[in-house]
């Protein structure tokens, strides 16, 4: 939408020149012919202020219907175009019901300016505008350069500032051979005939007609001047996820980016401009996590402004992950903790939960600690994640639950390299080891369960040279000083048992373990 530069016609050129020809001719006195010519002018004038007036009211219009089409973007410019207007129309009536003041003064109350009767009155426009008492040709200069001051505000070409500055100005008027200068009104009106007078104000009138389309174009240029210019359409989709587990929601944003690939924004990602022109952003990822980032771009407009536009996002990273599970070995042990790893694919983990029946389940740092409390009841697992602000449950797993396998008791020692290692009979110990020993323990270390238990009595069982069965008890989990004065008497390879080892585990329950068989070396 656009509107280009507006020069005066030729015809335009040569109306004023006629006007200015036609005032010299009247200053010598000519025959009625110069008359004529002045009638002639004003006529070229009417029909030259109606061509000009509806070239102004097509322009108009054009604002009317892009305010009402779009008016978020066109009603303050139809605004400004509708005060134009009424100033315009305003001042031009005013002109209008000077024009037939001035005829009826000279031709009477039928006085029609289009049909002048006594064109060659020369009281009539002085008596009209220059009157003390009314003031007629003072308001109207007044009125002028009010009107004037008021629409140049909307011009901003220099060019057609200063040629309306020069239409419409009012400055006193010295005339050749005089030494003080005219007021405007006294120029234009002292002395003039009737048709001369009305014919400098349908010129006023064409000059009022003249501001008002420039004015009015370029508010029509102001309705696009800062919009960005494109020649190149795209339709996208951009998802919230590409990834949607079941029972969720797909969303996104089908949208038509409109750009100028002659002119592209420039990018700025973390203070930093983005490189390649395309608008693609990539970057290298080193750690998991979630990762803030933000920038705008800056877009330029066709009236060579500036705009910018913030935009911020974020993305989140994960190890690279399988899955993969034992179906029979889905067991929980009764009574102690058992770790568990939970993750939901694509989503972070501060928005993963999970409980549990038969038991609690508790998060600790990045995994969760299971406690089931009943043997022989399964312990159902639900993990909820929190996908696009909405809980949802992505899986349900079962779980047996099992008592804790029985220990193995032994005695722990001091190898050679200081290395605590545990003797758990069946092979020759040294004397001086088995001396050095405090008493038994008992733990399950079978490479996947890992814990100790409390022992809490024992006997030793030794054999005089009669065979007879000699048994001693403990101190607790310690060796008793009469267990440890039967090691002192015992012979090389000789050999006793511990038994009946009493021990409680961490799920609190007390039970009886397999005896051990020690051979003295």
């Amino acid at each position: 939408m656009s509107q280009g530069n507006r020069k005066l016609s030729p015809r335009q050129k040569m109306i004023n020149l006629m006007y200015i020809v036609l005032t010299a001719m009247l200053a010598l006195n000519v025959s009625s012919d110069v008359l004529d010519g002045f009638t002639q002018v004003q006529d070229g004038l009417m029909r030259t202020n109606e061509s000009v007036d509806r070239r102004n009211s097509a322009i108009y219009a054009e604002l009317e219907a892009f305010s009402a089409q779009n008016p978020e973007k066109g009603k303050v410019w139809y605004d400004k175009a509708s005060k134009v207007r009424y100033e315009s129309e305003a001042l031009f009536s005013l002109v209008d019901s000077l024009k037939l003041a001035i005829v009826r003064k000279a031709d009477g109350e039928d006085g029609n300016p289009a049909d002048i009767q006594g064109r060659d009155d020369l009281e009539a426009a002085s008596v009209i505008m220059l009157n003390p008492t009314t003031r007629n040709g003072a308001k109207l200069r007044e009125r002028i350069e009010k009107y004037r001051t008021f629409v140049e505000q909307y011009v901003t070409d220099s060019a057609k500032r200063a040629s309306i500055e020069a239409a419409l100005n009012t400055e006193p008027f010295r005339r050749k051979g005089t030494a003080m200068a005219e007021l405007w009104e006294e120029s234009k009106f002292d002395n003039q005939p009737v048709v001369a007078a009305v014919t400098l104000l349908t010129k006023l009138q064409n000059d009022i007609r003249y501001a008002e389309g420039e004015a009015l174009a370029y508010l029509l240029n102001q309705v696009d001047a800062g919009d960005v210019r494109v020649n190149e359409l795209n339709a996208f989709v951009i998802p919230q996820s590409r990834m949607v587990m079941r029972g969720g929601r797909y969303t996104a944003d089908i949208v038509l980016a409109a750009v100028d690939t002659t002119a592209r924004p420039a990018i700025y990602i973390n203070g930093k401009q983005l490189a390649n022109t395309d608008g693609r952003y990539e970057i290298s990822t080193g750690q998991t996590g979630s990762f803030d980032y933000s920038g705008y771009l800056e877009v330029p407009h066709g009236d060579g402004s500036v705009t910018r536009h913030p935009f911020s996002s974020s993305y989140v990273v994960m190890e690279p992950s399988a899955t993969v599970s034992a179906t029979m070995m889905n067991v929980l042990y009764a009574g102690i903790d058992n770790p568990i790893s939970i993750s939901v694919p694509g989503v972070p983990q501060n928005a993963v939960s999970a409980t549990m029946t038969n038991g609690s389940l508790a998060k600790s740092g990045d995994h969760f600690v299971a406690r089931p409390a009943k043997v022989g009841t399964e312990a159902v697992v639900t993990v909820t994640a929190t996908i696009d602000g909405k809980a949802q449950t992505v899986n349900t797993t079962k779980f047996r639950v099992r008592k804790l396998p029985d220990p193995v008791a032994f005695i722990s020692y001091a190898g050679a390299n200081g290395v605590a290692e545990r003797y758990k009979g069946g092979r020759p110990i040294s004397k001086a080891t088995l001396m050095g020993a405090k008493g038994i323990d008992a733990a399950i270390d079978d490479d996947m369960l890992n814990i100790d238990f409390k022992v809490l009595s024992f006997e030793t069982v030794f054999f005089d040279s009669m065979g007879n069965a000699i048994p001693e008890v403990s101190n607790g989990a310690l060796f008793s000083q009469r267990q440890l004065d039967s090691f002192r008497r015992l012979s090389r390879g000789k050999r006793f048992y511990i038994s009946r080892i009493r021990a409680k585990g961490p799920d609190g329950v007390e039970r009886v373990l397999n005896p051990v068989e020690v051979i003295v070396n």
